[in-house]
C-alpha cells in the first residue's frame, strides 16, 4: 500500500537561545564583513563583485528577522533551516575569502589573465547560494511579508546569475597575453602599446610598479604548482620591463633605504641562522656527511674548489649529497618575515629560473638589461647625475633576483661601466651611486661565470679594494668585503685577492673598526683567504693575528675560527703572533659558545705542538685551565671532546717534563719572527 509524505510530517524543535541563536549572529556578522569589502574590491571585478556583495547584504535582512524570531521564543525550527543555514555559512565565507582574494592588494595582472577564472568562481558559489535558497523552509517560518517577497527575489537572481566579464577587459588580457608572446619570440613591444595596457590597469608611476612586483612575488609564494608559478615570473619580468622603459629608473625610497641597512648591518642575526663559512643568515641550509648544516651556495663553493672535507670539522666527508634541513628552514623564515627580511620569494625565484626558465621572462629580462645598459653608456660622461644612480639602482635589484638576470646583465658589458662607480671621486660626490655600483658587481658574483668576468675586468679588483680601504659608508665597505667573499671562492682568485696589500688591509681595518654587519662581511673574506697556505702568509703579515685577538672580545666565535684557521696553516710566525692572545683563548675556552669553545681548543692543540714547551708553559698560567678542560671534555661537541683531551694530554705530559710540541721550542718562533720583521 503507498504511503503519503503527510504520513510523515516534518521534524520539528523549538528554538533554543544557545547554538541556534549564535548561528544566526554569526551569519549576520559574516554579511557585515562582506559588506565591508565594498570600497576594496578590485576595479577589474568590480560588478561581479558587487553584485555578489548586493546579494549579500539582502541576505542580511532575512537574518535579522530570524534574529527577531528566535528573540520571540515561539520560532519552530525545522532541521531543514538549521541545516541550510550551516551550509549558507559555508557559503558567505567562501565569498568573503574570494572578495578579499580580489580585493586591491592582489596583483592587476595576475587577476586579469586569470579574469574568467575568478568570474567563474563568483558564479559558482552563487549558484550554491541559489540552491539554498531554493531549500530555504519559507513557507514554514512567520517571517514578514517583505521579508518573504525579499528571499522570492534573491531566489530569482541567484538562479538567473550567469558569469560575467566585460568585452574590453578580455581584449586587454588578450593584449598582455599577445605582449608576452611577443616577447618571447625576442620582439620589444611597442612602448605607446605598452602604456595603454599599464594606464587601463592603473598602473601609472615606478611606485605602482613596484607594488605590482611586490604583489606578484607574494603569489608565487603561495602557489604550488610549478607551471603557474612561471607564468607569474614572466608577468614580473613584463612589469620590470615597462617600469624601466615607461617610467625611467629609480632609486629606493629613503624608508626603504633605512630598512636595508636595518636588515644587513643593524640586526642581529641569532647564531643558528648563520652558515659558518659566510656567517651569513642562511637561505636553503642543508647538513652534510658529518652532520654539520650550511647554507647550500656556501658550501657548494667550498666543494667545488676542491675540498672534501667538513669545514667546521675538518672530517672527510663520506658523500657530497646536500640534504635540506627544511625544520630550519622553516624557522629561519618564520624569524625573517618578523622582521621583515624579504628571504622566501627571492629564494623561490631564483629555484624556478634554477630549472626550466620561462622564455618571456628571460627576454623580458635581457630587453630590460638592454636598456638599462645603453642608458647607462648614454650617461658615461655624467656619473654624478641622479638618473645614472637609478640606473645602477635598477641593475642592483635585477642582479639579486636569478642567475639569469646575472648573465644577462654581464653579457651585455655592465661591469666595465659599474667599475668606473667605485672611485673615490664618486663616493663624495654622491655616496649612494658607490653603493649601488659595489653592490651590484657583488650580486653578480654570485654567478660562477661572472666570477671570471670580474676578476678579468681592467681595473675591478682595484676599485673593489679601493671602496674596502675608503668607501663612503660603511654599506660600501660591508659590500666590497662580501665581493672579496664570493670571488675568493675560486682558489685561483682567492691566491690573487691574497697578493693585494690593500685588499688584506681593507678586510683588516673593516673588521676591527667596522659596525657589527660590516665586521662580519671582512671576517667571512678573512676566513676564505685563510683556506689558502700562501695567502695565509700574507694575512699574518697584514696582522690578522692580532686583529682576531682583539675581536674575539666581541665576537669569539668569529674571531676565534679564523686564528684557528690561520695558525693550522701559517706555520711558526703565525703561532708567534697568537702567543699573546693565549690568554684570551682561554677565556673563550671557559666563557664562549660549544662552537667557539671547539675551535679554541683546536687552536690551542695546533699552537701547542707547533710552538713546544713555551706555548704549553703560558697556556698552564691560565688560572683555572684544566678544570676548564675537564668541562669540555664532559659536555662538548664531539670534537671538542676530542681536541679537549689532547689539550689536558698535552699539559700532563709537560707536567711530567716530557716533550710537550713537535717544533724547536718559541725560541725558534721569537728568531722567526724577528728575522720577519726585520725584512
Amino acid at each position: 500500500m503507498a504511503i503519503s509524505c503527510e504520513a510523515f510530517p516534518t521534524r520539528k524543535r523549538r528554538a533554543s537561545g544557545g547554538s541556534f541563536s549564535n548561528l544566526l549572529h554569526s551569519l549576520l556578522q559574516v554579511t557585515d564583513e562582506i559588506c565591508s569589502l565594498t570600497n576594496t574590491a578590485n576595479f577589474l571585478l568590480n560588478r561581479t563583485s558587487s553584485s555578489t556583495i548586493r546579494k549579500t547584504q539582502l541576505l542580511g535582512v532575512v537574518f535579522e528577522d530570524l534574529i527577531r524570531l528566535s528573540n520571540s521564543n515561539s520560532l519552530l525550527l525545522p532541521y531543514s533551516l538549521i541545516l541550510c543555514l550551516e551550509e549558507m555559512y559555508i557559503v558567505l565565507h567562501k565569498i568573503k575569502t574570494l572578495i578579499e582574494d580580489c580585493s586591491n592588494g592582489r596583483s592587476k595582472f595576475n587577476l586579469l589573465v586569470q579574469i574568467e577564472t575568478v568570474a567563474d568562481t563568483f558564479h559558482r558559489l552563487t549558484g550554491e547560494l541559489s540552491t539554498l535558497l531554493d531549500v530555504f523552509p519559507l513557507q514554514e517560518l512567520h517571517l514578514n511579508d517583505d521579508v518573504r517577497e525579499l528571499v522570492i527575489l534573491l531566489r530569482k537572481h541567484c538562479s538567473e546569475s550567469i558569469p560575467f566579464v566585460q568585452a574590453e577587459q578580455i581584449n586587454l588580457r588578450n593584449d598582455v597575453v599577445s605582449v608576452l608572446d611577443r616577447i618571447k619570440h625576442e620582439i620589444v613591444p611597442d612602448q605607446a602599446h605598452l602604456s595603454l595596457i599599464f594606464d587601463k590597469l592603473e598602473i601609472r608611476d615606478a611606485s605602482t610598479c613596484r607594488a605590482e612586483i611586490e604583489s606578484l612575488e607574494e603569489e608565487i609564494i603561495n602557489r604550488s604548482e610549478e607551471q603557474s608559478k612561471t607564468d607569474l615570473v614572466a608577468l614580473i619580468g613584463l612589469v620590470r620591463f615597462a617600469k624601466c622603459v615607461l617610467f625611467g629608473a629609480s632609486t629606493p625610497s629613503p624608508r626603504a633605504a633605512v630598512m636595508r641597512r636595518n636588515q644587513s648591518s643593524e640586526l642581529a642575526v641569532p647564531a643558528d641562522y648563520r652558515c659558518p663559512i659566510s656567517l651569513e643568515l642562511m637561505r636553503d641550509p642543508v647538513v652534510v656527511a658529518t652532520g654539520q648544516t650550511y647554507d647550500r651556495a656556501s658550501i657548494k663553493l667550498w666543494m667545488d674548489s676542491g675540498h672534501n672535507t667538513c669545514p667546521k670539522t675538518g672530517q672527510t666527508l663520506s658523500h657530497t649529497d646536500l640534504i635540506p634541513n627544511r625544520v630550519l628552514r622553516n624557522i629561519i623564515a618564520t624569524w625573517c618575515r618578523e622582521q621583515r627580511i624579504p628571504i622566501e620569494a627571492e629564494a623561490v625565484i631564483g629555484k624556478l629560473n634554477g630549472g626550466v626558465t620561462n622564455k618571456a621572462a628571460l627576454e623580458a629580462t635581457r630587453m630590460t638589461v638592454t636598456f638599462l645598459v645603453n642608458k647607462l653608456k648614454d650617461n658615461s660622461n655624467k656619473p654624478f647625475v641622479e638618473d645614472t644612480n637609478g640606473v645602477v639602482y635598477e641593475l642592483r635589484v635585477l642582479a639579486k633576483t636569478d642567475s639569469d638576470s646575472r648573465a644577462c646583465i654581464a653579457e651585455a658589458g655592465a661591469i666595465p661601466l659599474l667599475v668606473r662607480f667605485l672611485s673615490l671621486d664618486v663616493g663624495a660626490e654622491n655616496p649612494s651611486l658607490q653603493v649601488n655600483a659595489v653592490t651590484t658587481i657583488l650580486n653578480l658574483s654570485i654567478l660562477e661565470a661572472n666570477k671570471t668576468r670580474i676578476m678579468e675586468t681592467n681595473g675591478a679588483l682595484n676599485g673593489v679594494a679601493e671602496v674596502l680601504l675608503s668607501g663612503a659608508t660603511w654599506e660600501a665597505k660591508a659590500n666590497a668585503a662580501a665581493t672579496v667573499f664570493s670571488l675568493s671562492g675560486v682558489a685561483a682568485f682567492r691566491k690573487r685577492l691574497g697578493r693585494k696589500t690593500r685588499v688584506v688591509s681593507g678586510l683588516v681595518d673593516l673588521a676591527r673598526s667596522g659596525p657589527e654587519g660590516a665586521k662580519r662581511d671582512a671576517l667571512a673574506a678573512i676566513l676564505n683567504l685563510a683556506s689558502d697556505r700562501e695567502t695565509v702568509g700574507r694575512l699574518v703579515e697584514g696582522r690578522v693575528v692580532e686583529m682576531t685577538t682583539e675581536v674575539m672580545a666581541v665576537m669569539p666565535e668569529e674571531g676565534v675560527t679564523i686564528l684557528e684557521a690561520v695558525v693550522k696553516r701559517g706555520g711558526l710566525v703565525a703561532v708567534a703572533a697568537a702567543y699573546a692572545g693565549i690568554k684570551r683563548l682561554g677565556a673563550v675556552l671557559r666563557e664562549g659558545s660549544e662552537r667557539a669553545r671547539e675551535s679554541a681548543a683546536a687552536t690551542l692543540v695546533t699552537m701547542c705542538r707547533k710552538g713546544g714547551s713555551e706555548i704549553v708553559a703560558e697556556l698552564a698560567a691560565v688560572p683555572g685551565v684544566e678544570r676548564v678542560i675537564w668541562e669540555l671534555m664532559a659536555v662538548g661537541s664531539v670534537r671538542g671532546r676530542r681536541k679537549a683531551a689532547t689539550l689536558l694530554r698535552i699539559l700532563r705530559r709537560w707536567a711530567a717534563g716530557l716533550d710537550a710540541g713537535e717544533s724547536e721550542g718559541f725560541s725558534t718562533i721569537t728568531m722567526v719572527t724577528s728575522t720577519s720583521v726585520a725584512q
